[in-house]
């Protein structure tokens, strides 16, 4: 697709901010949806929507509280709006329906899209490698002790930069339109084997503490954290402990012809974050 524009939701986010540079660095139009971009887009006024769809080919949709019932509406309305401005296409992120208490609202979020005429294609992701240098892990290894409520469940971390390859190869590429795909990194690992990579790499004493979730819940109370995100993540947690999240994925090689990048080469591209 030449000359394509694009409008990026959660463009400041982990995925959404790369999706951006690398449709700019091809050459296309790209839209950044935010409360302060012009035209603004807020998810939660409708009156935004139409500017911010005026004259785009295809969207990169993060949707707010997905698995939310509340989402799916949401997400319907968003849809019917970008079937009228003439968008052709939307690569969804989504999130693996095994194992999923919200499968039923995550699925139909899903077929908002091509219910609106639109073609779709749904990234379902695990659990980001940047969540350790970026996110609400960041702290955990800077301390050197990562106390979370995982037991010796494993997740095959995937890496924001392939997500983002993925998703820019999706909205250029009509071949991937009705897919799904599963994007996890290589290996499954449990958090005892992240620490140990992690103190490999940087030279430091890096732990993994295994909590209950009622611990957990307690020190991130605690920590001034809010009870419903505490309460949130630990719902998160749960499903790496019970082995939801154990599976790994070739969709990121099937995508785009190389290997999904390992947790071990992210860490050593990345070990700055926790050693400066």
């Amino acid at each position: 697709m030449a000359n394509t524009t694009v409008l990026v939701t959660g463009s400041t986010g982990k995925t959404g901010r790369r999706v951006s540079e690398r449709l700019r660095q091809r050459g296309h139009d790209v839209r950044e949806a935010s409360r302060s971009s012009r035209p603004s887009f807020d998810w939660q006024d409708h009156k935004t929507w139409p500017p911010a769809l005026h004259g785009v080919d295809a969207v990169y949709v993060v949707i707010p509280d997905l698995g939310d019932p509340a989402a799916v509406e949401t997400t319907r309305s968003f849809a019917a709006h970008a079937a009228a401005a003439g968008v052709r296409k939307a690569v969804m992120v989504s999130v693996p329906i095994a194992g999923t208490d919200d499968s039923a609202a995550i699925t139909d979020t899903e077929k908002a899209f091509t219910a609106a005429g639109l073609a779709l294609t749904a990234l379902r992701l695990r659990w980001f490698n940047q969540n350790f240098s970026e996110d609400f892990l960041l702290d955990s290894v800077t301390v050197g002790d990562i106390r979370v409520p995982a037991g010796d469940g494993r997740e095959a971390f995937v890496d924001a930069d392939d997500i983002a390859d993925v998703a820019v190869q999706c909205l250029l590429d009509d071949v991937h339109d009705g897919r799904y795909y599963e994007l996890t990194g290589p290996d499954a690992l449990s958090f005892k084997e992240v620490a140990a990579i992690l103190t490999e790499i940087t030279g430091r004493t890096i732990t993994y503490s295994p909590l209950s979730a009622a611990q957990f819940i307690s020190e991130q109370e605690a920590s001034g954290a809010p009870t419903d995100w505490a309460h949130a993540l630990t719902g998160l947690y749960s499903k790496i402990a019970d082995g939801s999240l154990d599976s790994t994925s070739t969709d990121i090689e099937a995508v785009l012809g190389r290997p999904a990048r390992s947790f071990r080469s992210y860490a050593t591209a990345t070990a700055q974050a926790w050693t400066s």
